[in-house]
């Protein structure tokens, strides 16, 4: 069951200037049973996405021992999704309603992939928006 009683973490993230490279950020340990209810971010300078070569960022739960690969949420940056500087931009939550569930323990992960020979990620403000969740 969930409750409108909820909490909003902000973390900055780091950039990844170099285009065909990866980074993965730890960003939260859960500290109690919660739901995703929304993720966004906010880069400290625009991205203009492409088709091919482009960039995907993600929020993972790596679970209690770090092997996790659940997505949570998701965006790429192909033609036509764009980013504005430092102005918030839905993350899309994954259509699986257990991915957004989390327990206490769990480690979530901002991983900024880049697809193909990627663009740069210009690093920001992530905002993960949860729900308390009770037995």
């Amino acid at each position: 069951m969930t409750a409108p009683f909820g909490t909003s973490r902000q973390v900055a993230v780091n950039p990844q200037a170099t285009a065909g490279s990866n980074l993965n950020t730890n960003i939260w340990v859960v500290p109690s049973a919660c739901t995703v209810t929304a993720v966004t971010y906010a880069p400290v300078t625009a991205i203009t996405g492409a088709n091919t070569n482009t960039r995907s960022v993600s929020l993972v739960n790596k679970g209690t021992d770090g092997s996790g690969s659940t997505v949570v949420a998701t965006i790429q940056y192909n033609s036509g999704v764009n980013a504005a500087a430092s102005d918030e931009n839905t993350v899309t939550l994954s259509g699986t309603p257990a991915n957004l569930n989390l327990s206490a323990g769990q480690v979530l992960q901002w991983q900024s992939t880049a697809v193909g020979t990627g663009i740069a990620d210009p690093g920001g403000l992530v905002n993960v928006t949860t729900s308390a969740t009770y037995a």
